[in-house]
């Protein structure tokens, strides 16, 4: 899908170009439209007395220090609840900073998109950020945004698990912009589940322990948990008086995220699975299943 050049010019204010939804997809909520637009080029501005509207990039036009999104941590969506991500900017111009704006993007490129994360906005928006003024030329600019996996828009397919590009803007008080379409990568993640039971227990000394577990994680198209299939997962174990757990192998999951093997019963302890995770994964770990060995 491609990106609409679709931003308004307005005066002392930012302007962006609304996320556009298919018309049918609108009325009848149907899963997986997907976006056909999000912000282009970012800001605009018009200049006193009708000039013509300046979007080059110019000396003097502000300049972006830092970008943080949701933390620095990774987006994590499971099938249902939303969440509300907050992305700072911090940029600073000889005239200080009006606005700015913070969003991501899913795709080969920007102009050929099928993700888009951010703040949805429209021409009557007067304030895009809320901006903090830490000296006359430096602001940090909060954005907020909602993430859903249930969203048409949003989460609508498996495949836009992985890694985004975070597009910035920053807007100063003189009108001058500055943008950024690729200023960095974020991960945005399918949440993950893993399970793990060691039996039998009580178990004599020397006998042999199974150990089952399940790799799950979240499909934003059935709304559903499934089975990560294929994943290296690791077999861990803990002393019953130790705090720290000691890798005993590493097992894969099945094609339906199934993990089984057996070990040797020592001693008393703590079995659990660790994975890692992926960049569309995020990392999960079992609780520890305690064996009481005889």
């Amino acid at each position: 899908m491609r990106i609409r050049a679709t931003v308004a010019a307005v005066t002392g204010a930012l302007a962006l170009s609304a996320l556009v939804v298919p018309a049918a997809a609108q009325a009848d909520g149907t899963h997986g439209a997907g976006p056909t637009a999000i912000p282009r080029s970012v800001f605009q501005h018009a200049a006193p007395s009708g000039a013509k509207v300046r979007t080059a990039l110019v000396a003097g036009d502000p300049k972006i220090s830092s970008v943080t999104v949701n933390g620095g941590k990774d987006i994590v969506l499971g099938t249902t609840a939303a969440k509300t991500i907050t992305a700072t900017l911090t940029a600073s111009d000889d005239s200080g900073i009006q606005d700015a704006i913070v969003y991501l993007w899913h795709g080969a490129n920007v102009d050929s998109v099928d993700g888009y994360l951010g703040p949805i906005v429209g021409d009557d928006t007067a304030q895009i950020a809320k901006c903090t003024a830490a000296s006359a030329t430096t602001s940090t600019c909060k954005v907020t945004f909602k993430v859903n996996p249930r969203s048409q828009n949003d989460l609508y397919k498996n495949s836009l698990a992985g890694t985004w590009k975070v597009a910035v803007a920053a807007l100063a008080k003189d009108g001058g912009s500055t943008e950024n379409e690729a200023y960095k990568s974020q991960h945005v993640q399918r949440a993950s589940t893993q399970s793990v039971n060691a039996a039998p227990e009580p178990v004599k000394k020397g006998k042999t322990i199974t150990v089952t577990g399940k790799l799950a994680r979240a499909n934003w198209e059935t709304y559903k948990y499934a089975g990560y299939t294929g994943q290296p997962v690791k077999l861990q174990f803990r002393k019953k008086n130790s705090n720290a757990y000691t890798t005993v192998k590493t097992v894969k999951t099945n094609s339906t995220g199934n993990l089984k093997t057996t070990v040797k019963a020592v001693e008393d302890g703590y079995w659990r699975y660790n994975y890692a995770g992926t960049t569309t994964t995020p990392a999960v770990v079992a609780t520890g299943d305690f064996v009481d060995v005889k």
